[in-house]
């Protein structure tokens, strides 16, 4: 109700200046808004849905209610299961509403409209454009006084009878209104103007001549009966032929019947033209001169007289200019009629595609509100409004490209709705297997096989030192305290796992177990062993973002010099492969200082991981050789 309200007041705004100074009834009033209202359903509905379920999904998942479903076994499509039945539901409906409910109020709204300008033509005298009253048509380029009446640089055009056009042009200085605003007689009286009128005599060579009155007044009286304009019946209802008026059946009956009438069309064009070219009277209005036909002869015009050959020139290029004409003339008929039978035909699937976007929306919003977990009249409002915009504006592109026949006009009516799919199949999918919104490994795996560095899995050591060796007596007059540190941190000392073992294997002998070292947080040094993956983590990812960075580079330039010297396939692939590897050398490189930005969290120092990017995105190979040495010597901090 509150999208529909903002939509209406919107309506009104567009339409304000139809139902202003009109002394319109109430019940006029509530039956313009009445009327509008269903034609706003085609974009309240959707969005609607949209905004609906990613704040009640994301509801249930902030305050952990899913958790609470999944703990006792009802998974998320149980969980939208009765949501899911009412959306289908509803999308009947809609498709019922679409195909009943809204040609009937557009073809009201459109006849109430209609009406509604034949209200008080007097009292809409717009400053700076010109105003159809009657059989005038006015300009006034200022309004004063407390009824508007003193009127300033007046232009006036004037019907004259049932011709076409405006005959008759008076303009003025100054006018003023004399007759009340309520009056059924617009009496305006015109103050130094000029009175021009275009006589058309009856005789063509007459009207050659451009006869007419032009005259000069100090004062001129203009009086126009508005009382059958006035007489407006709000409850008439002419109009019904615009596509937006019909149902599904009716749209069918009259795109049928339009493309029938557009054959028909092509066919008399076709007798048309082959008339016009005379060729079933060739033979008797062209005379050849009767002589031998030599075979070296090059053309027809030798077998013709100088006077005839003349002739038949004017007469072709008569033909092929009338031809021309005719065809252009033809062309853009056509163009009107594929454009109405286009518009008729997207009308018609708009009203299928209306109630399948129910569906799918409902589909995108509810995992998204799930996986997001945010509910409430904050983010979900942005996130549902972004989307909506996205599916609106590509229908409305889609739609406005299919008038023309740039685009398939079924298509076009069903394009947002095919977009929106694989994106609600994708988010479902997403919700329904617990996993994260956006997830790149599937493009960024293959990428770290395809450069990554290959690197040895860890294997356990369970080599001890000797005893005979001087450096095992040294281990056994540590005490257990020494020993402990050399277990945690034997990397720092330089020592490899064998002293960690052996240190092991001491504490056993002297009462410590290994189970009681582990439990106590002395068997490994966490804090390191973090480090080090971040340190492992960085080196992965910024050796792929330094290789990615020379692809980048060299595939930039030498597409660039490929294309601008005679080989511009190789030169624009080149270019796709260096904008692709500038792509994934971004991500990549955003990886590698995340993974450094932890690393130095560990160490409690502080990076700006921004700073830190964009001067990585200019400087990267001075910074990838930078940080491979410093990282070595920060983790030895580590204890």
């Amino acid at each position: 109700m509150i999208l529909m309200l903002i939509f209406v007041l919107q309506s009104v705004w567009l339409y304000i200046s139809e139902l202003a100074g009109k002394a319109l009834e109430i019940d006029i009033i509530f039956k313009f808004l009445l009327f509008v209202t269903p034609r706003l359903v085609v974009l309240v509905l959707p969005l609607t849905i949209l905004l609906a379920s990613i704040m009640v999904f994301g509801s249930f998942a902030e305050n952990y209610e899913f958790a609470a479903m999944k703990s006792t076994g009802i998974s998320l499509q149980r969980a939208m299961r009765s949501l899911s039945f009412f959306i289908f539901g509803l999308a009947i409906l809609t498709f019922l509403f679409a195909n009943n409910v809204i040609p009937a109020a557009e073809f009201k709204f459109h006849n109430l409209r209609k009406n509604i300008a034949k209200v008080k033509p007097a009292m809409i005298i717009a400053e700076g454009q010109f105003n159809q009253i009657g059989e005038i048509n006015i300009k006034v380029e200022k309004k004063s006084g407390d009824r508007g009446q003193y009127l300033e640089d007046v232009i006036i055009h004037q019907k004259k009878g049932n011709s076409p056009g405006n005959y008759t042009v008076i303009k003025s200085k100054s006018g003023e209104l004399k007759s009340a605003i309520d009056s059924d007689v617009l009496q305006l009286v015109l103050f130094d103007g000029n009175y021009y009128d275009d006589l058309q005599p009856k005789a063509y060579k007459d009207r050659q001549k451009k006869p007419h009155v032009k005259s000069y007044f100090k004062k001129y009286a203009l009086n126009i009966d508005l009382s059958n304009l006035n007489n407006v019946n709000f409850d008439d209802t002419k109009v019904s032929s615009k596509y937006t008026m019909l149902n599904a059946s009716d749209l069918n009956y009259t795109i049928d019947s339009l493309i029938t009438k557009s054959k028909k069309e092509f066919k008399r064009l076709k007798y048309t033209l082959y008339n016009r070219t005379t060729v079933t009277t060739l033979a008797s209005n062209i005379n050849p001169i009767k002589t031998e036909i030599k075979s070296d002869v090059k053309d027809i015009y030798c077998l013709f007289s100088t006077k005839k050959n003349i002739k038949i020139i004017d007469q072709a290029l008569n033909t092929l200019n009338t031809t021309v004409n005719i065809i252009t003339a033809e062309d853009k008929k056509e163009f009107s009629k594929t454009r109405t039978i286009n518009k008729h035909i997207i009308a018609l699937h708009e009203k299928f595609a209306l109630s399948m976007a129910c569906i799918i929306l409902f589909f995108v919003g509810a995992p998204l509100g799930a996986l997001i977990k945010k509910g409430g009249m904050g983010l979900p409002i942005v996130i549902a409004i972004v989307l909506f915009l996205t599916y609106h504006f590509i229908g409305i592109f889609a739609k406005n490209s299919a008038e023309d026949s740039s685009l398939n006009p079924i298509i076009a009516s069903w394009l947002s709705t095919l977009i929106m799919l694989p994106l609600s199949i994708y988010l479902t999918s997403r919700a329904t297997k617990d996993r994260p919104l956006l997830s790149m490994d599937g493009i960024l795996i293959p990428i770290k096989v395809l450069l990554g560095t290959k690197r040895n899995a860890a294997k356990t050591d369970n080599t001890l030192l000797d005893k005979t060796l001087d450096s095992y007596k040294k281990l056994m007059s540590y005490s257990d305290r020494k020993l402990i540190d050399i277990i945690k941190n034997y990397r720092q000392y330089d020592m490899d796992v064998s002293y960690k073992n052996s240190a092991i294997q001491i504490l056993e002998e002297r009462g410590t177990t290994k189970q009681e070292l582990k439990y106590a947080g002395n068997l490994n040094n966490d804090k390191y062993e973090n480090a080090l993956n971040d340190i492992n983590s960085y080196e992965n990812n910024a050796i792929i973002a330094f290789r990615l960075y020379i692809i980048m580079a060299i595939s930039q330039v030498f597409g660039l010099v490929l294309n601008n010297n005679g080989f511009p396939g190789f030169g624009i692939t080149l270019v796709i492969i260096g904008i692709l590897a500038t792509i994934f050398y971004l991500i990549f490189l955003f990886k590698s200082f995340e993974s450094l930005s932890k690393f130095h969290k560990t160490l409690d120092k502080k990076t700006n991981i921004f700073a830190l990017y964009i001067l990585g995105v200019a400087f990267y190979f001075l910074l990838y050789f930078y940080y491979k040495k410093k990282l070595i010597e920060d983790i030895k901090q580590i204890r």
